[in-house]
């Protein structure tokens, strides 16, 4: 991936204006936008926080929570040109824009119009549809005219360019990472994409709820997978019918912690939409009576990126079995990473948290899980 500024897994802000911009988009005038795509210390608004200038002076959004705002309405009114503005660099600079705060922050401002985005109405219709989509903009380059440029990015397409093959391939690759995260990120590259270089700097907005890892079964190694994927930018639910046993002490870096039947919370979870093609499950309970009806409800699900459940080849046998007799085919079943993770040798959870963790990145690109000094060819997958 490109160097990046890591400014954390930050949602595309803009969507809180996207309605704004979308309402002078289709009335074909133009509006300015700032978009936060910067910070440091104490700056009030994360990346990708923007505000919108409409033709007739209104203003949406925020990209400080009101400190540098009329700055920034200035720079996008009359914006004839992208440019990428720095606010708060001193004490003397924070008073004279009003950030007071401490911090500073980096805010990109542009016009948007018919004519400057001419696809945002299906970024739009993505990102009202729940769809993961990303744009990528070239926010500094050596060659102004690169500037202001963008790459629409989903997770099998690409629209639009950036200025050449090369670059569109490179940022498109990194940006799917980010996307997959549901992450905002800042990325630095050569002036013509390459990877060790200096020259152009692209800011990465990702329209993306967090991909979910279900975590089913509240032992030591589901404390130790939560962590890995929270790492991975997963939004992380540990999952069991033990009260005793699920609790929020017990997996403090979970995101959420349910105490219910297995299969029961996942039907609901598929009920309410939320279980998509990026949803990992990972079944690690143990316990028949949980397994085989979570498996046989995973299985079955038309949406869901990877299913995997832990135990030895015994296990995984009887439980073919049953699951076979239960009625579900062997299309299904062949969706079933089981024993779940990685041949890494691992040993302890933790060890064994990294095993699950590389063969649910190696089922998401496309990897063979084999050293890469042995591969040829591109590095990156997708």
């Amino acid at each position: 991936m490109g160097r990046g500024e890591s400014n954390g897994h930050t949602m595309g802000e803009m969507r809180e204006v996207l309605n704004e911009i979308m309402a002078v988009w289709r009335s074909g005038g133009t509006a300015g936008v700032g978009t936060v795509v910067r910070t440091f210390d104490s700056a009030p608004r994360p990346p990708g926080a923007s505000m919108v200038v409409t033709p007739d002076g209104r203003v949406f959004g925020s990209v400080s929570g009101g400190c540098v705002e009329g700055a920034v309405y200035e720079e996008a009114s009359g914006a004839a040109a992208p440019g990428l503005f720095r606010y708060g660099v001193t004490d003397d600079d924070a008073m004279a824009v009003g950030l007071t705060c401490g911090g500073s922050l980096d805010v990109f401002v542009e016009t948007i119009s018919p004519a400057s985005f001419a696809d945002l109405d299906q970024v739009a219709a993505d990102v009202e549809n729940h769809r993961p989509v990303a744009i990528a903009t070239v926010i500094e380059h050596t060659d102004a005219a690169w500037v202001g440029r963008r790459l629409v990015v989903r997770p099998t397409s690409a629209s639009g360019t950036l200025g050449s093959a090369r670059a569109d391939q490179a940022v498109a690759d990194d940006a799917r990472g980010l996307l997959a995260a549901g992450a905002t990120d800042v990325l630095h590259y050569g002036t013509d994409g390459e990877r060790l270089g200096d020259g152009m700097t692209v800011f990465v907005s990702s329209f993306a709820p967090r991909a979910r890892m279900i975590v089913f079964g509240a032992i030591d190694f589901a404390s130790a997978l939560a962590r890995q994927g929270g790492l991975l930018g997963y939004r992380v639910t540990v999952c069991d019918a033990r009260p005793i046993f699920a609790t929020a002490a017990r997996f403090p870096t979970a995101d959420d912690v349910v105490v219910d039947w297995p299969h029961r919370y996942l039907r609901a979870m598929d009920d309410a939409g939320q279980i998509d093609e990026r949803t990992v499950l990972c079944v690690l309970t143990h316990d028949p009576k949980f397994d085989l009806p979570l498996l046989e409800t995973a299985l079955r699900l038309p949406k869901v990126g990877y299913v995997g459940a832990m135990g030895s080849r015994r296990t995984h046998v009887e439980r073919m079995t049953k699951l076979r007799k239960a009625g579900v085919s062997d299309a299904q079943l062949a969706r079933l990473s089981s024993p779940i993770g990685l041949d890494l040798g691992a040993r302890t959870p933790e060890e064994t948290a990294v095993s699950i963790a590389a063969e649910i990145i190696a089922r998401r690109w496309g990897g063979k899980g084999e050293p890469l000094r042995d591969l040829s060819g591109r590095i990156h997958h997708g």
